[in-house]
This record gives structure tokens, sequence and C-alpha cells, in this order.
């Protein structure tokens, strides 16, 4: 059996995250790294409802990964924010079922942005890599009782825009535009593209 292997190499990489999307999109392409979660608590979308999302979704990553770098001295930490852009309106996690049905009926038949907020920084240095990155997705017509049913799942519950791609939400996308991981949590392509230039990766 092959192992996987990533195509660059990290002296300590550290997931300011607690998603199990991101840890698994990290695992898929043979990182080995440690989970050590934010405790920053995210403010509704609307807080920010006069900024571009891509900006919004680069602070939010920044400040999770800030209050991770605090606990080491060496290392690289990575902290990530997802947001989905309808017509300009940011849609986060659903606060409740309500919320999620919400959403799911908005996004319905429209093609929406996904966009994911990327920070990397090194604990020993201090030097920072900060990027977003986004993707079209464009649902069919969803019907109310495959809305209802897809809540039900639970599946909704923890996602921006109250949908997970790599779930049963895969069914509501007729196409998506850009990165398929973008959509998950993480842009990988990006994401090693940043890990290889990282001046402190001493192992590429």
């Amino acid at each position: 059996m092959q192992t996987r292997e990533c195509p660059v190499e990290v002296p300590h990489l550290v997931l300011a995250s607690a998603s199990p999307r991101r840890s698994a999109l990290l695992s898929q392409i043979g990182l080995t790294f440690k989970i050590h979660p934010s405790d920053i608590v995210e403010p509704p979308p609307n807080v920010h409802a006069n900024k571009p999302v891509s900006e919004v979704t680069q602070e939010l990553a920044l400040l999770k990964a800030t209050s991770v770098t605090q606990y080491y001295d060496h290392g690289l930490i990575i902290g990530a924010d997802t947001l989905v852009s309808l017509d300009g309106e940011l849609l986060g996690k659903p606060a409740d079922d309500a919320d999620a049905s919400v959403m799911l009926s908005r996004l319905s038949g429209t093609c929406h942005e996904v966009v994911t907020g990327v920070a990397l920084i090194d604990a020993a240095t201090a030097e920072k890599r900060i990027w977003a990155e986004t993707t079209q997705v464009y649902f069919r017509q969803l019907h109310a009782a495959e809305i209802t049913a897809y809540i039900e799942s639970g599946e909704a519950s923890d996602k921006a825009g109250a949908y997970g791609i790599q779930g049963r939400g895969a069914a509501f996308a007729r196409r998506i535009e850009g990165c398929y991981f973008n959509v998950v949590g993480l842009p990988l392509a990006s994401l090693v593209e940043h890990l290889s230039n990282f001046p402190s990766n001493v192992g590429i």
C-alpha cells in the first residue's frame, strides 16, 4: 500500500481550527500537523456588511491564527475562515434550523461565491502570508421537502451557507468554477504553494 506524501515538508504545522473538514483535507495531502482550535468568537456576518468578503475572511483567518500563535515559539500556524456571499450579502453558519432553511431557500437556483481566507504565521519570526480564494457555486432549484430533509440530517448546522459540498450537499451543486476544496474549507493548491515558498520551510 502506498503512503500519501505531500509535495512539501513543514517543520511543524499547527491548524488553528476545530473543523473536521479542514483536518481531513490536510491529512488527505499527507501533512503532519497538530490541531489547536482558536478561541476567537466569530461575529455575525452582518457586522462586516460594508467590507468585501475576501477582506473579511482574511481578517478572521488572521485573528484565529494569531490567537494560537502565542502558545508556540516555533512552527507554522494556519488559520482559515470560510463565508458564502450571495449578491454581496455574507452568509455564515446558520443560527438554527429555521435560519438554515432560509439560507438554503435563498441559495436555491442561484450562483453564489464561497470565499476562504487563509493566514499562515511563522511563530518564531511572526512572518505572515495572508490570502483569500473564491469559488463560484451554481445551485439547482431545491424543493422545500429536500431542504427540510437535509436540515434534519444535521449536516447544515456547522457550515457556512448551511451546506456541505463534500457530503449530501453535493447533490445541490450543478456546477463549480474554481477550487472545490476551497468550498470544503481550504484551498489546497494555493496552501501548498504558500507553504513551499515560506522562508522557514527548510524542508523544501
